[in-house]
């Protein structure tokens, strides 16, 4: 094996690695919070990227780069979401092509009591994640942690 060959392999196992480790987070997550707060994680990926605006609306393109879906998948989320009462859509007034969604109370409301869950359940799944051997190196990297 050249040296081209063992940097094609380290950064396709770095990648392996991390899927794995967002794979593993991800299920717990999704489980923890349809069964708590019937909301999936994309749905509080949402919620979450909404709560943190100024003002509290996106627009829905960078609605969808921050849930990391394709426009059409982000249209179709926020009608579900809208559906529940948890956000709204707003026409921009400087341009009115352009559309901002926002929470609603209740998405608020949902928010705030679905965040601890998905804080505490995050950190368990690196705890977790971190007695793996084949995790532990990226879990450790995460934590600050020098190898």
């Amino acid at each position: 094996m050249g040296i081209a060959d063992s940097a094609v392999e380290v950064r396709s196992s770095g990648w392996r690695t991390l899927a794995a480790l967002h794979g593993h987070i991800e299920g717990a997550l999704e489980r923890e919070l349809v069964r708590r707060h019937e909301l999936s994680v994309v749905e509080f990926t949402v919620l979450d990227a909404l709560s943190r605006q100024d003002g509290w609306h996106m627009r829905m393109s960078q609605l969808a780069r921050a849930a990391a879906l394709s426009s059409s998948a982000t249209t179709r989320l926020v009608n579900r979401l809208e559906d529940r009462g948890l956000l709204t859509r707003v026409l921009c007034a400087d341009d009115r092509r352009g559309i901002y969604t926002e929470l609603t109370e209740a998405g608020w409301a949902l928010y705030r009591e679905a965040a601890p869950t998905h804080a505490a359940v995050l950190e368990e799944s690196l705890r977790s994640a971190g007695e793996v051997p084949e995790l532990s190196a990226l879990v450790g990297f995460l934590h600050g942690e020098t190898v």
